[in-house]
């Protein structure tokens, strides 16, 4: 599939979802919307507008960074930011760009934590990239219509039927709601939750 196809491909699913149910969406922050949808939400947001403005100015620097080392990291990479912690997903074509990557991410100044969640594959086909938007959308309307998740606090991302999740709980009940919505969407193989507690003592390390 072709690497800039990939990238339109997400943004118009995500943008036929958005306007399905009236509100804005989070999640799988693209380089062409990330970071001005993650400041247009902040005051929704566990994080404050302080940080929310410097977690885009990182995501800003790290997809400027991709696009001048490679089109294809920029395009296959995703970036998301919250507090500081970077979480990378997607797919790359060897080991070398997965350090490569990273090393980029913990180059951006205010980075507080990495977490590598990229794959060594270049043969994600079409279907399978549709079927991991499909399980990212779902998720997303589950969140939404969950009055017990403050779904804008998650950022969701889908790589060959493994879920993603990232940003802040109010509580670990939240957590285990949002984490058993993921594992019964059909399809889903595995759910990785990346997701700290509000009152993590991580957060303010």
């Amino acid at each position: 599939m072709n690497s800039w196809t990939r990238k339109l491909y997400l943004g118009a699913a995500l943008a036929v979802m958005a306007a399905a149910i009236g509100t804005s969406l989070g999640g799988c922050a693209t380089a062409i919307v990330g970071a001005s949808a993650t400041v247009g939400v902040a005051a929704a947001q566990e994080r404050s507008m302080g940080q929310a403005v410097d977690d885009a100015t990182i995501l800003t620097e790290i997809n400027h960074q991709l696009l001048q080392k490679s089109e294809t990291l920029f395009t296959g990479v995703d970036v998301e930011v919250v507090e500081g912690r970077v979480l990378l997903t997607g797919n790359v074509k060897n080991p070398g760009d997965r350090v490569e990557v990273a090393r980029m991410a913990w180059k951006a100044k205010g980075v507080r934590e990495v977490l590598n969640e990229l794959e060594i594959n270049d043969q994600t086909s079409l279907r399978d990239y549709a079927k991991d938007v499909w399980i990212t959308t779902q998720l997303k309307i589950k969140f939404l219509g969950d009055r017990e998740i403050l779904a804008i606090n998650y950022s969701v991302d889908t790589l060959n039927g493994v879920v993603y999740l990232f940003g802040i709980a109010q509580s670990q009940a939240e957590l285990d709601r949002a984490t058993g919505h993921a594992r019964n969407i059909g399809g889903v193989v595995k759910v990785v939750s990346h997701v700290i507690l509000k009152d993590d003592p991580k957060r303010n390390s």
